[in-house]
Parts: structure tokens; C-alpha cells; sequence
């Protein structure tokens, strides 16, 4: 391995070093925040790495729910309460 190389990968290590105890400096203050606040700041951090949204994708999914809530007023889906759809996650995550 060059010098080049190894200095490369120090710096990663650092950078990853470094970001890491970023990180973990926010979570340690965001976890701080009242429940409210806490679920603005996700959401909020979430909606900056969706992909941003386009008239074909709104259009798929319109046309998806529309089908959805046809197929549900028709009887023709069986619908799982919620409390069952945790509990089945439950029980395979082992939680």
C-alpha cells in the first residue's frame, strides 16, 4: 500500500470519526426536545432526502389509492386490524 493510500484512508477514518460523534452530539441533543419537536425534526430531516415529486408519480399513485378504495368498497380485499398487523410484526421481530 502507497502513502498516498494510507494517508486516504486516515483521512476517511477521521471524516468518519468525526461525523460520527456529529451525529451522535445531535442525537444527544435532540432527544432532549419535547415528543412534539422531536417528530417535526425527523420529519423534517426525512422530507430532505425524499425524492422530489413529479406529476406521473403523483398520478400513479392517485390512480393506486383510487384502486385500493374500489377494491375495499367492492368486498373484494379483507382488511386486518391494527392491533393484528402489530402483533404479527411482533411476533416476527421478536419483539
Amino acid at each position: 500500500m502507497t502513502e498516498e493510500e494510507l494517508d486516504t484512508m486516515t483521512t476517511k477514518r477521521i471524516v468518519r470519526t468525526d461525523m460520527s460523534e456529529t451525529v451522535d452530539s445531535i442525537v444527544a441533543e435532540a432527544v432532549q426536545l419535547p415528543p412534539d419537536q422531536r417528530l417535526t425534526l425527523a420529519h423534517r430531516i426525512l422530507s430532505s432526502v425524499e425524492p422530489e415529486s413529479s406529476a406521473a408519480m403523483d398520478a400513479a399513485w392517485d390512480r393506486e389509492i383510487r384502486g385500493r378504495i374500489a377494491r375495499y368498497d367492492a368486498g373484494a380485499v379483507r382488511t386486518i386490524p391494527a392491533s393484528e398487523v402489530f402483533a404479527q410484526l411482533d411476533r416476527r421481530l421478536g419483539s
